[in-house]
């Protein structure tokens, strides 16, 4: 798994650079902790391999953020990141390649530059779960994504296969049925996995949720056609004719970072924080999806201003 490993060249950083805190990850948690460190006195910096905003700038439509009664994904990560970037440099594309304690400080090294923190707040999320059946490594790019937003174009007037029927895949069936595909759900479990609210839509909409199936193969020559699925009940298979197929069975944490460093992690690699976002390792702290729990652009955002208030608490109140 890479772990906020940037692929892209560009002129690296002279020198060591110092911080009171470095922020790894520029998601709603990492970019909210960079607007509450820099407001407290901090000097602060926010790396990310990828481009800002993390995963909420792949939901189709958010419903449930305060303050914006329906909102893209996309355009709110964007409003927190023009928001952040008033008060601290956010510097994408740059990913971190190694990090570790010396001498009582945090060196974090990129393929651009050294850095040294007197604290770190975690902030790299999760990345998309993967099935890993047949087809799926095959097809990627060729008819199968993970983010709606970014491929559901593609498939205008075309028929589409969204497999997991949680909020996310119950956003991304409506949102492929907005753009004029035809969608229908794959759900693993026998009931519905989505919110009531998401419920009423996709009956609204007419659009197909399969429950109790277990998705098996993804098939297709060079570009996908269809998918094959297995009935739970022991009633038999079926196959599914599509022309694209999304996938959204949950996400994994990025919390390697944290693991080399010896941060305490829960069984299913979550980094384990207290109620103010500090880890075990004396100023380190976690927020955002990478603790776990409620996966909701809000919490990331309250995490990690928590983060921040931690940090200052233990950096400049108690030296």
């Amino acid at each position: 798994m890479e772990l906020f490993l940037g692929s892209v060249e560009e002129k690296k950083h002279e020198g060591v650079e110092k911080y009171d805190v470095i922020i790894v990850g520029a998601g709603p948690a990492g970019l909210t902790a960079g607007i509450y460190a820099k407001r407290s006195g901090l000097t602060a910096v926010i790396l990310d391999k990828k481009p800002a905003g993390g995963l909420a700038s792949e939901a189709p439509l958010v419903e449930n953020y305060p303050g914006f009664k329906s909102i893209p994904g996309g355009e709110l990560a964007k409003l927190i990141e023009e928001h952040a970037r008033e008060y601290v440099e956010v510097r994408e594309m740059e990913g971190v390649r190694d990090l570790k304690i010396e001498d009582g400080a945090f060196r974090v090294t990129t393929e651009k530059g050294e850095y040294e923190g007197k604290g770190v707040v975690l902030a790299t999320g999760t990345t998309h779960r993967v099935l890993g059946i047949k087809g799926e490594k095959e097809f990627y790019g060729r008819g199968l994504s993970y983010c709606v937003t970014c491929d559901g174009y593609l498939f205008k007037g075309g028929k589409v296969a969204v497999i997991g029927g949680g909020n996310s895949g119950a956003v991304a069936a409506l949102f492929l049925k907005s753009i004029g595909a035809e969608p229908l759900v794959i759900e693993f479990m026998d009931r519905y996995m989505c919110e009531d609210a998401y419920v009423r839509k996709l009956e609204e909409e007419g659009i197909p949720y399969l429950m109790n199936r277990e998705t098996t193969e993804i098939f297709g020559d060079d570009k996908v056609k269809g998918i094959r699925v297995k009935k739970r009940d022991g009633s038999g298979e079926e196959t599914y004719e599509v022309d694209g197929v999304f996938i959204y069975v949950g996400l994994v944490p990025q919390s390697e970072l944290a693991r080399n460093i010896g941060v305490e992690l829960t069984e299913k690699g979550y980094v384990k924080t207290d109620a103010f976002q500090r880890t075990n390792v004396e100023r380190f702290y976690a927020a955002g999806d990478i603790t776990g729990g409620v996966a909701q652009i809000v919490v990331a955002a309250a995490q990690g201003a928590i983060a921040a208030l931690s940090a200052y608490e233990d950096i400049k109140l108690k030296g």
